[in-house]
């Protein structure tokens, strides 16, 4: 393995390869050190995406092996007794295989010419005169090993442990929320193409539950909460909740992960000199849904151009770098601080008003308005789009009034 590269990439996730990828295809030599002894393992994730994410990201189509089901439709059901349904007139979004996803993005990295290193555990940064240099790193049962580069580009995912070398604020922990993934057997009665939501604070305080079916009869299934267990939760989830038991009461567990998810909006500055921050270690996850595959790539994409600008200026400064970030946040402010203020607003409604709001969406055929909605990523403009709709407008003011009334 050699030991000088332009950029080493520490984390081969999704925003780790996906940043790789676009490096090594413009000729810069790139390293990623990968901890895991293979790519996608362990998977954390549901891996529900939007297509046209995937197609922004120049991903879609995707292979057959990675893409387990398409949707054109979903379920929400309120804390109470109310339920909201939206069809879409075409597949919005897919559930894919986390391994084959990530699996997929470092073979078409490695293709391009970039260097994996797998067993490889970055455990410092190397800084010289202000500037991250490269990195110490620890490949198996060897002795650790000095890795130089331009730029290191962290993409260790949310446990930040690199990112709290560096000078720069890390995410906002108490905006964390505790999740479980599992994958189960012998659900029934699902619709194959509809992904199933639950919200209350008595099955998911502080986020929601999801229902996501694959093929014959096995689903995803998982929940967020910031308080307790969420094994807890899920297991009064899949055998007492009024809809998700009558689907989960019989269905068998085959798979369990527990992992963390940012819901706090992107970092302050994921910049330093050398330095660069992208995905979950920079928070650049959605704060209403959690999903950070693809706003995460979109900000990976963002760096690696930012890095291979730099190479070409042969400055790695903090001032330069920051172009970054004024790349993505004015692709992703707008649409992350709208995002951010509805997760807030949400958290402080209680379980009657949630469920008020959504039998009001349902009494006025607020779905009708949604059927044509394909961009899902950037909520902020969706929003903004549909308002033209009288009903769009109507269940906006009804969400604002109980939230403002319940909360002034």
């Amino acid at each position: 393995m050699k030991t000088v590269s332009d950029v080493i990439v520490i984390g081969g996730g999704p925003c780790g390869s996906f940043t790789a990828l676009n490096l090594a295809r413009k000729g810069v030599s790139v390293t990623v050190f990968e901890e895991h002894r293979q790519i996608g393992v362990p998977n954390h994730c549901p891996g529900h995406v939007s297509i046209n994410g995937l197609r922004r990201l120049r991903l879609h189509p995707l292979p057959k092996r990675v893409v387990q089901n398409v949707f054109r439709g979903a379920n929400f059901y309120g804390p109470v007794v109310n339920k909201f349904s939206v069809r879409f007139k075409q597949p919005v979004t897919c559930v894919v295989d986390r391994v084959f996803l990530e699996r997929h993005l470092a073979e078409m990295a490695e293709k391009a010419g970039a260097e994996y290193s797998l067993e490889s555990r970055v455990e410092s940064l190397v800084t010289e005169d202000g500037y991250v240099r490269g990195v110490v790193a620890k490949h198996g049962g060897e002795t650790e090993r000095k890795f130089s580069a331009g730029i290191v580009v962290d993409a260790e995912g949310i446990s930040s442990r690199i990112l709290r070398q560096t000078s720069l604020r890390e995410l906002n922990r108490s905006m964390l929320v505790n999740a479980v993934e599992a994958e189960v057997e012998g659900v029934k009665d699902t619709e194959p193409d509809v992904v199933e939501v639950f919200l209350g604070s008595h099955y998911a305080p502080g986020f929601y539950a999801w229902l996501i079916p694959e093929r014959d009869d096995t689903a995803k299934v998982g929940l967020g909460t910031n308080i307790g267990n969420p094994r807890v939760f899920l297991q009064r989830l899949m055998s007492k909740h009024p809809a998700a038991s009558k689907k989960l009461r019989t269905a068998k567990i085959s798979k369990i992960a527990f992992h963390p998810i940012t819901l706090g909006g992107p970092i302050p500055a994921p910049y330093s000199s050398g330095f660069l921050a992208v995905g979950d270690a920079a928070s650049q996850v959605k704060p209403t849904t959690g999903g950070g595959v693809v706003l995460g790539s979109m900000c990976a994409k963002m760096a690696a151009e930012t890095a291979y600008d730099a190479l070409q200026k042969g400055d790695f400064s903090s001032e330069f770098l920051s172009v970054y970030q004024r790349r993505y946040r004015e692709l992703l402010s707008f649409d992350m601080r709208t995002m951010l203020r509805i997760r807030k607003m949400l958290n402080a409604m209680s379980d009657s008003e949630i469920d008020k709001t959504f039998g009001f969406f349902e009494k006025i055929g607020l779905d009708k308005s949604l059927q044509g909605v394909r961009e899902l990523d950037f909520q902020g403009r969706t929003l903004l789009s549909i308002l033209k709709s009288p009903r769009t407008f109507a269940a906006l003011a009804y969400f604002l009034w109980l939230y403002l009334s319940a909360n002034l």
